[in-house]
């Protein structure tokens, strides 16, 4: 699976302007409702379900907050890109400010485990976290999240 089969173009939020978890979470559920056909509240409450589970936060400035939800029909990602990092509860305690949002189909556990997994070695290879951190422009944050890691790992 690579991340240009599951996010949209339309799906990358260059410069979020939000000062908090909740208000981020908001934001993504209302872009992530139209891709994935599903009201921006239930989403809301899906991600907020989950963050009370544990945190998203990776650590490195990166979160990957995901849920499943029922009537989805395939793995929908939202990616954005904060203007300032916000206090995310993340495993190192430090701020986040590269979110990659996903959403599964309940019942869709290899698809979304496969989804995650990809998120979490795009984010960790290296360079791609310091390109996505240079560029405020949509269209370039998405060339960067599409290109196959094989490819990244090969320059």
């Amino acid at each position: 699976m690579e991340l240009a089969d599951i996010l949209a173009k339309g799906s990358v939020i260059a410069c979020a302007k939000v000062t908090s978890k909740r208000q981020l979470l908001q934001q993504l559920a209302e872009k992530a409702a139209p891709e994935a056909g599903a009201e921006a509240h239930v989403i809301f409450d899906t991600l907020v379900g989950r963050e009370q589970l544990g945190s998203t936060g990776l650590g490195n400035g990166i979160a990957i907050p995901h849920g499943k939800l029922k009537d989805i029909s395939g793995v929908t990602a939202v990616f954005a890109r904060l203007e300032q990092p916000i206090e995310f509860d993340a495993v190192d305690d430090q701020p986040v400010d590269l979110v990659m949002m996903l959403l599964a189909p309940a019942g869709s556990g290899a698809d979304h485990l496969k989804a995650l997994a990809r998120v979490a070695r795009m984010m960790r290879t290296e360079g791609v976290t310091e390109q996505l951190r240079a560029t405020r422009d949509p269209a370039k944050l998405y060339e960067i999240l599409t290109t196959p890691i094989e490819e990244i790992n090969a320059a």
